[in-house]
């Protein structure tokens, strides 16, 4: 019998559950192929006192997962693609991206405070430089308060602290069945997501015996969105340090392409966006940073790189 295929994963209740999701996937193409977990802990699951801005950014979530592909211990890699840097190290790939869960932000409120009707002053919790940044902007009165660790730990620490609420995203709630927390769903108008949210990135490296079996899991009408969401991220070379979003849906053969560069405080809030084929995925993503860089994005990058939040 071959030895069991290794999926390396972080050790959060959501990326557990992301892992054995594409284990279930895996074994429903290939129902002879046994799938274990190589659970490893992260830079980023590590260092939870500092806001992501300040530490590093997104990279931290992936770095030592990368690292077991690179040396032998793990053959695949499932990331919640949101976390995933804007390219891949050397010998490395994005093998394939699954079907996307809803990629929206939602609004949790204990008290049932609709997000219309936040109090004024009121604090409102979230661990992400591009909610904030939306959120000040919508309402320069509320208080930010940083929330960072789990999905259910963010929820919990809302409800301790008093927050009036905070914003999470719609897949890790419903993935881990806490959907009957939500308050209220925010549309991309209100918060546009981040790039690649509620998708899942499955990472293996470019002469992987199981790539084949990897590519089976590819859904084009999540991958199309996908590319242009990303090739919008790697225009503007994006991390955690600056307020950025882009969301992509995919209308028959024409993709509706949003994007969005902040100011971290929420003074300055730009937008765009584009249609055009599906065929144009990262065509269009590039384009959509670039005539946001050509409308003030490049200053407000330049000012703010490195600025920590939320």
């Amino acid at each position: 019998m071959p030895p069991p295929l290794r999926i390396a994963t972080r050790k959060s209740p959501l990326a557990l559950w992301q892992a054995k999701h594409v284990a279930g996937l895996l074994k429903a193409r290939s129902p002879s192929t046994e799938v274990s977990l190589v659970e490893l802990s992260t830079e980023g699951d590590r260092m939870l006192e500092a806001p992501l801005s300040r530490i590093g950014g997104k990279g931290l979530f992936v770095k030592e997962i990368e690292a077991a592909l690179l040396d032998g211990r793990a053959d695949l890699a499932v990331h919640s693609l949101k976390d995933v840097t804007s390219s891949f190290p050397p010998r490395l790939m994005l093998a394939a991206v699954p079907e996307r869960e809803d990629p929206r932000d939602a609004w949790v409120s204990p008290g049932g405070v609709a997000f219309s009707a936040i109090p004024r002053g009121g604090r409102v919790g979230t661990s992400s430089l591009r909610r904030a940044c939306q959120l000040r902007a919508l309402r320069p009165d509320v208080e930010v308060v940083s929330l960072r660790g789990n999905v259910g730990t963010r929820v919990r620490k809302t409800e301790e602290l008093g927050l009036a609420g905070s914003i999470l995203a719609l897949a890790g709630l419903r993935r881990l069945g806490l959907e009957g927390r939500i308050t209220e769903l925010l549309p991309p108008e209100v918060m546009l997501p981040a790039v690649g949210q509620g998708a899942l990135a499955l990472e293996c490296a470019a002469d992987s015996a199981h790539r084949p079996l990897f590519e089976s899991l590819e859904h084009r009408a999540t991958r199309v969105p996908i590319d242009a969401e990303r090739a919008f991220l790697e225009t503007l070379e994006g991390g955690c340090t600056v307020p950025l979003a882009a969301h992509a849906i995919l209308e028959g053969d024409t993709l509706w392409v949003r994007g969005l560069v902040g100011a971290p405080d929420g003074s300055e809030v730009l937008r765009a966006e584009r249609r055009g084929p599906a065929s144009r995925a990262r065509a269009l993503g590039r384009e959509l940073a670039e005539e946001l860089l050509q409308r003030g994005a490049r200053a407000i990058l330049d000012a703010h790189a490195g600025v920590a939040g939320p």
